[in-house]
C-alpha cells in the first residue's frame, strides 16, 4: 500500500509539474482521474513492486542526477571544443563495457546515462555487456564509463563493493 501511495504522489506531482494547471477544477479532476487510472492499471499489471516503485532509491537518485548533470556539462564542453576546432581530430571508437548493474532498471539507467553524455552513445545491448560508440578515444574512457556503472550499481545496492562489479569484456 505504501508503494501505491508513493506512486500516486509521484504521478500527481509529475502531472501538476508538466501541465501547469492549478486553478482549473475540471482539468484537475481529469488529472486526478488519469492518476487513478494509471494506479489501477499498475496494480492490475502487478508492477508496483521494489523495482517498479523503488521508494528507497529516491534520496540517492538525486545525488546521482547531480553528478550526471556535471558529467554531461564536462562532456558538452569537450565535444563543443572538438566540433569548433579547425582540425577536429576525431577518432571514433567502439568499446565493450561489462555491466556492473544487477537489475533491468539499473541496466537501462546505466545505458541511458552513457547515451545522455555527449560524445558517447550505447549502440548494442547484450545481457552482460553493451557496446559504446565514442567520438574520440578520450571520450571512450573505460574507467570513467565503469565509474558511472559503479554509481548506478550503488543506487541499486548501496552495500556493493567496488571490486566485485564491472570490468572490460575481452
Amino acid at each position: 500500500m505504501a508503494r501505491t501511495l508513493i506512486l500516486a504522489i509521484a504521478l500527481g506531482g509529475l502531472w501538476l509539474l508538466l501541465s501547469g494547471y492549478f486553478d482549473k477544477p475540471l482539468l484537475l479532476i481529469f488529472g486526478a482521474a488519469s492518476v487513478a487510472m494509471s494506479i489501477y492499471l499498475a496494480r492490475r499489471s502487478e508492477v508496483i513492486d521494489a523495482e517498479g516503485v523503488p521508494s528507497g532509491l529516491m534520496p540517492r537518485v538525486f545525488l546521482y542526477w547531480g553528478w550526471l548533470a556535471a558529467e554531461i556539462g564536462k562532456s558538452n564542453i569537450e565535444v563543443a571544443r572538438r566540433a569548433l576546432a579547425i582540425d577536429m581530430k576525431l577518432s571514433p571508437t567502439l568499446v565493450k563495457i561489462k555491466t556492473p548493474t544487477r537489475t533491468n532498471a539499473g541496466y537501462a539507467t546505466f545505458c541511458n546515462s552513457v547515451t545522455l553524455t555527449p560524445g558517447t552513445v550505447t549502440v548494442d545491448l547484450e545481457p552482460s555487456y553493451f557496446v559504446v560508440h565514442a567520438l574520440t578515444r578520450d571520450l571512450a574512457d573505460e574507467e570513467a564509463i565503469l565509474d558511472m556503472g559503479r554509481r548506478v550499481a550503488a543506487l541499486e545496492n548501496p552495500d556493493a563493493h567496488d571490486g566485485e562489479i564491472g570490468g572490460r569484456v575481452t
